[in-house]
């Protein structure tokens, strides 16, 4: 590995990855409700982040908003009970259109009072000669899982975010151009038996049930097998809305103990509309 330069941040606590993560979540929905057009492009301002030219909305409110709502993604965080986090944007009949999806289920699995313990420091290569005999592996040939995971430095990601940066830079080329009167939220997916963040004040609510992922196939609470949901008259499953009919990888960041994938789904609400904007009628139902 390189060698850094003396202060440089390293990222050598779970509490930093959470921090480090809800600083590129920030840029990042700042950029997307740029680029999607959500908001008119002449309210935001170019700004600087990761040594990189990123855009950034000028309306207080809307920062206000992204700054509490990735407080509370990172709060969450911090309890070890998130998944991933979604950005939702909605057609103005709250129809799912799209979903930017931040996978972090491969981030280590901390408890609340280690979160500021000070990971184990990555060992500097050595050479073959003093290197230590090879560890004895399983019975299926695979060495033994490390117990610890290891810090890195923060450098090692600003590239790694510059290209996730330039690839949202165009979106305009790779998806199809949105509704007017477009909103947005951020949704948070749980971990398995993770217990959903209920309390006072409440800065969550639960998601459309289209958007809630189907984690149990026997019979649900309604007898008929499948959790369902009321709205204009149809009835939509449980996790219909996830998935979409196309989905786009961004990248995958693979460094240290920071692991995150993140990839677009376009919705069949956005199928919908496109069929219906062609007979000339409303948002579909």
């Amino acid at each position: 590995m390189a060698s850094y330069p003396a202060g440089k941040p390293i990222l050598d606590t779970y509490a930093a990855l959470v921090s480090t993560f809800g600083d590129f979540l920030t840029v990042a929905i700042h950029t997307i409700l740029y680029e999607r057009n959500i908001y008119p492009q002449t309210s935001f301002l170019t700004a600087r982040k990761y040594n990189y030219p990123v855009r950034q909305s000028r309306h207080p409110k809307v920062c206000r908003w992204i700054q509490d709502a990735v407080a509370a993604v990172e709060a969450e965080m911090l309890k070890g009970t998130v998944g991933q986090t979604s950005l939702i944007i909605y057609s103005s009949s709250l129809v799912p259109l799209e979903r930017f999806v931040f996978s972090t289920s491969a981030f280590p699995v901390i408890p609340p009072s280690e979160a500021l313990t000070p990971f184990e420091t990555s060992p500097p290569p050595q050479p073959t000669s003093q290197r230590p005999p090879a560890q004895p592996t399983s019975q299926q040939g695979r060495p033994p899982t490390p117990t610890s995971p290891t810090s890195v430095p923060l450098i090692d990601l600003e590239e790694q975010f510059r290209a996730i940066f330039s690839r949202l830079s165009t979106l305009s080329a790779t998806l199809s151009p949105l509704p007017p009167h477009c909103s947005f939220t951020l949704a948070v997916e749980l971990r398995e038996q993770a217990l959903a963040p209920i309390g006072h004040p409440q800065p969550w609510i639960p998601a459309q049930p289209g958007l809630q992922p189907n984690l149990h196939s026997g019979p649900d609470n309604m007898g008929d097998g499948v959790t369902q949901m009321e709205r204009k008259g149809d009835r939509q499953g449980r996790g219909s809305s996830l998935g979409g009919v196309k989905t786009t990888p961004v990248r995958t960041v693979e460094t240290g103990e920071f692991v995150m994938e993140m990839w677009i789904e376009e919705g069949k609400g956005k199928e919908g509309l496109k069929a219906a904007e062609s007979q000339g009628t409303e948002d579909p139902p």
